[in-house]
C-alpha cells in the first residue's frame, strides 16, 4: 500500500513524518515510540499508555496470542483493540524472536499474517530469520535469501488495509543490508523494519547500529518508514533518529523495571544506588529514591516503569523540537559526550555526512560548533563544495582579521567553515557560534575549505592571513597559497598608516 508515510520536516536524516494507518483510522506522527505489551503481563495498561503518555502506537506479540490458550479466542471474537483496550495503531509481531531464541516455531508466514489479520492488527509481520552480527557471510547470505522468499509469500497474503512490515536483514554486511533495503522496497510492503539490531545495542556498538542503517537506508530510499526493532533505550533514540529511523519499540521500560532500573538519557542507573531522583516526572518528583526503595515489589515495579515511560516519551519530543528547530545534530552531540559509544556513533554517522547533507535544511536558526566533531557536520560540507563555485577575481586576501585595501578582494576565514566573501556573514551556517579555543580539526577543516577554493580558481593569487594555526592545517594550505601570521599582517597595516 503506497502512500502512507509523508515527511513534514528534516535535519539530517533524522525527520518529523506521519504514517496513516487506515485499519484503525489513526495517523502516527513520527518519530514514535511503540511501547511493547506482553498480552499475558501488562505492567502498565495499554489504555494507561494511551491517555497519560500519550502513545499513538504500540506493539503486542501475535505469535504468542496465536499459541495462548487463553488469549487466542478472546482476540479473535473481541479484535486486538478491544483486547487491549487501545484505541490508537497496533502492530503485532510475527515470532521471529522466539524463532532467534528457540530455533524453530511452528507457523507459516501465511498463517501468521492471516492470523494478525483476522484479530485486527494494523501492522502485520512476516516471519522473518534476525541473523546476529558477526557470523559467517554465507549463513549471513543464506538467512536473507530465506527472509527475502517470505518477503514475497507475504506479498500473495489478502491482508486488506492492514498494513505489512518488511523487515531488512543482513547482520553487519553492508552490502547484504543495502540489498535487503532495495529488496524489500521493491517487495510494495509498508514498513520497514532494521533487525536483529538488539545484540549491537545490548553490547553499546552503536557505531555498528549506525553503519547497518545507514545500509539499509540506501537500499530503501528516503521516503519510506523506518523502525529500528529492539532499540528502547532513550539514550540512543537521538542518534537513532538522526541516522533516520522513525519507529522504536520499548519492552526496557518494563523489563528494567522488573530488574530496579532507572532510565536516563544519559545511560542506567539501578534505584539502590540513587541519591537523588535527577528527574522532573511526577514520580520523581513525588518520591525520593528511600521511598521508591521501600515500596512493594509490584508497586515499585510499576513506578519505575512510569518513569521509564516518561523519560523516553520526553525525549522523544525533546527530539521532534530539535527537528523543528534544526539543531537535532547538537542534541545528538550533547547526548554522545554522556557516553564513549555514543560517541563512537555519532561519529560514524558523520562518517556518512554527505548523506546527512541531502536532506538537511539549507537554513536554520543557528549552528553551535561544540567539539571537533562539529567540523564533519553536513552544513561544513556543503559550505566546501559551494566554494568550488564561487570565482574570486584578482589578489585575494583570506583573513581572519578585517578588510585590507591592498588587496582586490578581502575574504573573511572562520574554522570550521573556511573562506567566504564577506556579504555572506550574516547568512546560515556563517554564523555559528564558534568557541575561542578551537580545536585543531576545524583549523584543519578550514584549511580543506581554502583548498577547494584555490583549486577551483587556478588563476588567482591567495593570501592567508591566520591566527597561529596549528601545523596540522597550515600543511593543508596548497602551496601556492601565501601563508602570513595575521599579526605582522596588522603591524603591516600600522606601518602603512604611519607613512601616511
Amino acid at each position: 500500500m503506497s502512500g502512507v508515510f509523508e515527511l513534514r520536516t528534516t535535519d539530517a536524516a533524522g525527520r518529523i513524518g506521519e504514517l496513516a494507518v487506515p485499519r484503525s483510522g489513526v495517523t502516527v506522527e513520527t518519530p514514535a515510540l511503540m511501547p511493547v505489551v506482553n498480552p499475558h503481563v501488562q505492567t502498565i495498561a495499554p489504555a494507561r499508555l494511551e491517555e497519560e503518555f500519550g502513545a499513538e502506537i504500540l506493539i503486542t506479540n501475535g505469535y504468542i496470542l496465536s499459541q495462548s490458550e487463553d488469549l487466542r479466542e478472546a482476540a479473535l471474537s473481541m479484535g486486538l483493540h478491544d483486547l487491549l483496550d487501545f484505541s490508537g495503531a497496533i502492530v503485532t509481531d510475527s515470532g521471529s524472536f522466539q524463532l532467534a531464541e528457540y530455533g524453530e516455531i511452528d507457523v507459516t508466514t501465511p498463517e501468521i499474517l492471516d492470523f494478525q489479520y483476522e484479530i485486527g492488527s494494523d501492522i502485520g509481520t512476516p516471519i522473518d530469520i534476525p541473523t546476529p552480527p558477526d557470523v559467517g557471510r554465507e549463513r549471513a547470505e543464506r538467512e536473507l535469501s530465506t527472509t527475502q522468499d517470505r518477503l514475497e509469500r507475504a506479498r500473495e497474503v489478502e491482508t486488506g488495509e492492514m498494513l505489512v512490515n518488511a523487515p531488512v536483514q543482513g547482520s553487519t554486511y553492508p552490502d547484504l543490508r543495502e540489498d535487503a533495503g532495495r529488496h524489500a522496497r521493491g517487495t510494495g510492503l509498508d514498513v520497514f523494519p532494521v533487525g536483529a539490531a538488539v545484540p549491537l545495542l545490548n553490547a553499546y556498538r552503536y557505531d555498528d547500529v549506525v553503519e547497518i542503517v545507514t545500509a539499509a537506508k540506501r537500499g530503501l530510499g528516503a521516503d519510506k518508514p523506518v523502525h529500528l526493532f529492539g532499540a528502547g533505550h532513550p539514550m540512543m533514540f537521538a542518534l537513532a533518529v538522526a541516522a533516520g529511523c522513525d519507529l522504536f519499540d520499548s519492552a526496557a521500560y518494563a523489563l528494567y523495571a522488573r530488574d530496579d532500573r532507572y532510565l536516563t538519557v544519559r545511560g542506567t542507573e539501578q534505584l539502590g544506588e540513587l541519591d537523588y531522583l535527577p528527574c522532573e516526572c511526577p514520580i520523581c518528583v513525588g518520591h525520593t529514591p528511600d521511598e521508591l526503595r521501600d515500596l512493594g515489589d509490584d508497586e515499585r515495579e510499576r513506578h519505575l516503569a512510569e518513569h521509564n515511560l516518561h523519560v523516553s516519551f520526553g525525549e522523544l519530543r525533546r527530539i521532534k523540537q530539535a527537528i523543528r528547530r534544526g539543531n537535532l545534530l547538537e542534541l545528538v552531540e550533547v547526548r554522545a559526550r554522556g557516553h564513549p559509544a555514543m560517541l563512537d556513533g555519532y561519529r560514524a554517522l558523520l562518517d556518512h555526512a554527505d548523506r546527512l547533507e541531502r536532506s538537511d535544511p539549507v537554513s536554520k536558526d543557528a549552528f553551535f560548533h561544540l567539539s571537533a566533531e562539529s567540523a564533519r557536520r553536513p552544513e561544513v560540507r556543503r559550505h566546501h563544495d559551494r566554494l568550488a563555485r564561487l570565482a574570486p577575481e584578482g589578489n585575494v586576501l583570506l583573513t581572519e582579521g578585517g578588510e585590507n585595501s591592498s588587496y582586490d578582494e578581502s575574504w573573511r576565514v572562520v574554522p570550521p567553515f573556511g573562506p567566504f566573501p564577506r556579504h555572506l556573514s550574516e547568512t546560515y551556517p556563517l554564523t555559528a557560534e564558534v568557541p575561542e579555543r578551537i580545536d585543531r580539526e576545524s583549523y584543519e577543516a578550514a584549511a580543506n575549505g581554502i583548498s577547494r577554493l584555490v583549486e577551483s580558481n587556478p588563476d588567482v593569487e591567495f593570501t592567508l592571513a591566520h591566527r597561529e594555526w596549528p601545523a596540522s592545517a597550515l600543511e593543508r594550505v596548497p602551496e601556492r597559497v601565501s601563508v602570513v601570521p595575521l599579526e605582522s599582517m596588522d603591524e603591516y597595516d600600522r606601518d602603512d598608516q604611519t607613512e601616511q
